[in-house]
């Protein structure tokens, strides 16, 4: 599709997510960029001049691509709306397996002693 505002980024971002809900993955990337290219970039750094840099955020399902960028005031605003849709879009994931802090010591225990008892002596 192409480069977009933030706020229709979101929204196909969250069609992007539904289509994708049962099989398949989305994957998105942010980078910072200056959104110049390097000579020009080198130009204004000698001659003392800041940079401005955004935040370039790209999405992808293998068939289509979207990118938008933000800059640094509507950052707060941007990153609350996507962690709201990372939350409602995620729920599919798998809980980690944790084992217990009692069975992990007493694992740990058991061959950590077989290895410190003295040979016996016949």
């Amino acid at each position: 599709m192409g480069f977009l505002q933030p706020d229709p980024f979101l929204n196909e971002l969250t069609s992007m997510f539904e289509r994708n809900r049962e099989k398949g993955s989305v994957w998105v990337t942010f980078k910072r960029s200056s959104m110049k290219s390097k000579p020009q970039r080198n130009k204004l750094e000698s001659a003392g001049e800041t940079i401005e840099y955004r935040c370039l955020i790209r999405a992808t399902d293998g068939k289509q691509k979207i990118s938008t960028t933000v800059g640094a005031k509507d950052h707060q605003r941007f990153q609350a709306s996507y962690a709201t849709l990372l939350k409602a879009h995620m729920a599919a994931l798998k809980k980690r397996e944790r084992k217990d802090k009692k069975k992990a010591a007493d694992g740990d225990t058991k061959t950590g002693s077989s290895k410190s008892k003295k040979p016996k002596k016949l």
